[in-house]
């Protein structure tokens, strides 16, 4: 029961806190976001997030540093996007390499 109530507690806290980042995001005025600096900043932020997200996915598991079939999986798709493939055929191309490199 004491789990739960814990869960349920971080649930509606992480609710709360995403809540007041968006109002707080919201609530900055116009004339600091039309700023140079803030717009090139801000243009990259998505970026750093996903490559961030895209390393930890492909270089851990849990809390272990692994080196396996999906750095192979993430050069494939890498090597797509260099030669301008069409996004479905890179998607294709890494999952297929990555899952084959798996089987062996």
């Amino acid at each position: 029961m004491a789990v739960a109530k814990m869960i349920w507690t971080a649930v509606i806290g992480a609710s709360l806190l995403a809540f007041a980042f968006k109002y707080i995001g919201q609530s900055i005025p116009e004339s600091l976001l039309a700023h140079p600096r803030v717009s090139r900043i801000a243009d990259l932020i998505p970026t750093a997030l996903l490559a961030g997200l895209v390393a930890v996915q492909t270089f851990a598991t849990k809390t272990t540093l692994v080196v396996d079939q999906r750095i192979a999986g993430v050069l494939v798709a890498a090597v797509a996007l260099y030669l301008r493939a069409n996004f479905l055929v890179m998607l294709i191309a890494a999952t297929a390499t990555s899952a084959l490199l798996h089987q062996i």
